[in-house]
């Protein structure tokens, strides 16, 4: 008897060992999340872009919404932290490096595409910026725009000048649909 008491102490301490190296395990508690909470110019919530980053990871990007234009929209986090209705101009230009053009905006984001239902859900990782950028002194503010971002990509054929100033600075993505600041 006295040596199944044992046996059953030795596996109790094994098992309770590897619980706590399974527990070690989980995720780190590093990871930053920050969010924004999108609005129309009406005021209705149309999405919800989360950014999360680990010491270890690009910044990863999960965006969901409802009630947005179906079709492709240019989405950019822009400079400011501010979004006043019903134009949204109060959020500034996009997040950018002084003398970058469009396609190398820090705050390019990828395509965003609104299903024919008006839902949309993407999920990306970026490496243009880290967490700390989007909450510097004047904050930033993520954007979606009425129409697909070109990137600045006009071939010769169609402007033998290049892109126009608009395209260097949009994107030609369109007006401004929804924002929201980052928190």
């Amino acid at each position: 008897m006295f040596a199944v008491a044992v046996a059953v102490a030795v596996i109790v301490c094994v098992l309770g060992v590897g619980t706590s190296l399974v527990a070690a395990k989980k995720a780190p508690s590093d990871v930053v999340v920050v969010n924004a909470k999108l609005k129309d110019a009406a005021g209705q919530q149309v999405a919800v872009v989360q950014f999360r980053k680990s010491p270890r990871s690009a910044v990863k990007v999960v965006v969901t919404g409802r009630g947005l234009p179906p079709g492709f929209h240019g989405m950019h986090v822009h400079a400011v932290g501010a979004c006043e209705a019903p134009s949204f101009m109060s959020a500034g230009g996009h997040l950018k490096n002084a003398g970058s053009s469009h396609s190398g905006h820090t705050g390019d984001l990828t395509s965003l595409y609104v299903k024919s239902d008006g839902t949309v859900s993407a999920r990306f990782e970026t490496d243009r910026f880290g967490l700390d950028t989007l909450r510097d002194m004047d904050g930033s503010a993520v954007m979606i725009h009425t129409s697909a971002d070109n990137f600045g990509n006009i071939p010769p054929r169609y402007a033998p000048d290049g892109p126009d100033q608009m395209t260097r600075d949009t994107g030609d993505s369109g007006a401004r649909i929804a924002c929201g600041p980052i928190s």
